[in-house]
């Protein structure tokens, strides 16, 4: 776990002195500008302590363990739904939060589907999963006909045992990769049947030999310096992963494109545990979040689209203008979304992506 420790403010009291009043936030890693933790601490007199994760699944098992020490915690919508059963979160103060009129309708509607009336809530970031590539290395591979708008690209033994060659990467994320490989073979990506899910191992059985690694995080810059020339991972990690190599002027290109056969829409929600140790100081936190222009500048850093109607004023022509981040309507409209599995399905998902990561 990384961690930000940023200048600790002290408040001075009469006859003596005293440590500020602490937030404590855990968020995904590569996912902030930290300018905006210290404008947060400039503006409130807030220590923020700032650390990170790369998997829902590291997350999951703080949240459900108890005693996790965090005010503000991200987990995606299809956990957050199953987290927010097991009374892991609190019920937001929208009173507290007058910066909540800037949410987005069109996505709290999606987001209600992981929390009923957006109650325990807010979206921070929200984007697709898909397919990152390194336009030159991949055509060179696999000819100018690459499929590289296709879950072929990455389904295909065929192409993988061809693209192991220059490197190619996965999310560690089976709530990721098991509905694309669900999708891709005909069957309904949000399927809960065993029976379904287990069709997928074979398939992807036989292109594990040819991932070079899976992982949640490296493959930004393992994409942007060249080291990889595919990366299956989530649409803003590899748009910044093109902008890095871009920055380098090292000569990768790197595009992004939500598969044709249909991508996974996510959402990445703040929510506060039911035992944060200061839940006021969370309030205060989300509703600086959720200032048109601090969630503006978020999103022109990490290259995600967010669900704040507002800051779409605010946000750079490279943001707002790609549909990679901002998808068109054709696009919009082949987006799935997943929910959470019960316990005994997500013991059959860890079962399966053990076994699929391990190549035994």
């Amino acid at each position: 776990m990384k961690t930000i420790w940023l200048p600790l403010a002290a408040l001075t009291l009469a006859g003596g002195s005293a440590l500020a009043e602490e937030v404590r936030v855990y968020n995904w890693s590569d996912y902030i500008d930290e300018a905006l933790l210290e404008k947060f601490e400039a503006e409130t007199g807030i220590d923020l302590i700032y650390d990170v994760f790369d998997s829902n699944e590291v997350l999951e098992t703080k949240l459900l363990a108890g005693g996790s020490g965090y005010d503000v915690v991200v987990p995606t919508g299809s956990f957050l739904e199953r987290q927010i059963q097991a009374g892991v979160f609190q019920k937001l103060d929208f009173s507290k939060m007058p910066n909540s009129a800037n949410l987005w309708d069109l996505i709290k509607d999606r987001t209600a589907k992981y929390d009923p009336g957006n109650e325990y809530s807010i979206n921070y970031m929200w984007g697709t999963t898909g397919l990152g590539v390194n336009v030159g290395k991949v055509k060179e591979v696999l000819g100018e006909d690459a499929p590289i708008n296709s879950l072929d690209l990455v389904f295909k033994p065929e192409n993988m045992e061809k693209l192991a060659s220059c490197g190619v990467m996965f999310l560690d994320a089976p709530a990721e990769i098991l509905p694309a490989a669900l999708k891709y073979i005909g069957e309904d990506p949000d399927s809960k049947d065993p029976e379904a899910i287990a069709k997928v191992e074979p398939l992807l059985v036989a292109v594990q030999p040819y991932i070079s690694k899976f992982h949640s995080s490296e493959y930004i810059n393992a994409l942007a310096n060249g080291e990889i020339c595919v990366a299956f991972g989530w649409s803003g990690d590899i748009l910044q992963a093109r902008d890095r190599a871009a920055e380098a002027d090292n000569g990768v290109e790197i595009a992004y494109n939500a598969p044709k056969e249909g991508a996974l829409m996510w959402f990445d929600q703040m929510a506060i545990p039911a035992d944060a140790p200061n839940p006021e100081g969370a309030l205060k936190f989300l509703n600086f979040i959720m200032d048109a222009e601090n969630m503006a500048a978020a999103s022109n850093y990490v290259y995600y689209a967010n669900g704040n109607k507002a800051s779409q004023d605010f946000l750079v022509e490279d943001v707002i203008g790609d549909p990679a981040i901002y998808p068109d309507e054709a696009t919009m409209e082949n987006l799935y979304t997943t929910t959470a599995p019960d316990p005994k399905v997500q013991r059959t998902v860890t079962r399966l992506w053990t076994k699929i990561k391990s190549g035994t």
